[in-house]
């Protein structure tokens, strides 16, 4: 597939490099130009194009840009075809990594919102794990204890399109449903960057309570505070695991 990748940063670049790695035509874009794509997202193959550029004769686009930034390309979107699958793997934040959305804060799906911002309908997926789980853990498919990724949205089509790439990317993806049910995979409820497997998986997605969730992920910086110095990615997965336990 034609693929593009706009931003850069951990989660993009491992997905650019593993797509590429897969046989997938790889581009990827970022908002401070074609130079700031770091040499190792590129060693796969993938190639790094002007931001202006990089929506057109696409087959899927994947967004991984700050939450809340989508709008900044509307005007760029407004001339991509309807069938061009777009998917979204942001996370919300507020004080952390973003500054707090009044929608969002009030209940709004956060891939609902960026959809709106966007002006285009997207697909929600590999924001619920972490970036470097998704670097080096990703199996190949029948791999025991593979870890599962959720994939939401409101096209059946393009929900399967994103579903075949999180497989190509070394995850067992999940159909979770529509967009409006993807609050379930947001931070910070049970299936959030916990590295479930696909049998575990649809237990902890029902299990979401939004308020507590929400209370869990408020408190990511007391919690990041009490792990050891340099934490581990299985010290970040059990805190995760633990604040639901």
């Amino acid at each position: 597939m034609k693929i593009t990748v706009i931003g850069a940063g951990a989660i993009g670049g491992n997905l650019a490099s593993k797509l590429s790695t897969a046989g997938h035509e790889v581009q990827v874009a970022d908002a401070r130009g074609p130079e700031a794509v770091r040499a190792e997202v590129l060693e796969s193959g993938a190639r790094a194009v002007a931001l202006n550029e990089s929506v057109q004769d696409r087959d899927v686009i994947v967004l991984s840009i700050p939450f809340g930034v989508a709008g900044q390309l509307a005007d760029l979107f407004a001339s991509v075809p309807d069938e061009t699958v777009v998917i979204d793997t942001s996370n919300y934040y507020p004080g952390m990594l973003s500054e707090p959305i009044e929608a969002v804060d009030n209940g709004q799906v956060e891939s609902v919102y960026t959809a709106e911002l966007l002006g285009r309908p997207v697909i929600k997926a590999w924001n619920a794990a972490l970036a470097e789980t998704q670097r080096t853990r990703g199996v190949p498919a029948g791999t025991p204890g593979r870890i599962a990724i959720p994939v939401a949205g409101d096209s059946d089509e393009a929900r399967k399109v994103a579903m075949s790439l999180v497989d190509d990317t070394g995850f067992d993806p999940y159909d979770a449903g529509p967009l409006a049910d993807s609050w379930r995979q947001q931070p910070n409820g049970p299936a959030y960057c916990t590295e479930l497997t696909l049998d575990e998986l649809p237990a902890a997605l029902a299990a979401a309570d939004r308020v507590k969730d929400t209370a869990v992920r408020d408190s990511l910086p007391e919690r990041f505070a009490a792990l050891p110095d340099n934490p581990t990615v299985d010290d970040v997965v059990e805190m995760n695991r633990a604040a639901h336990r």
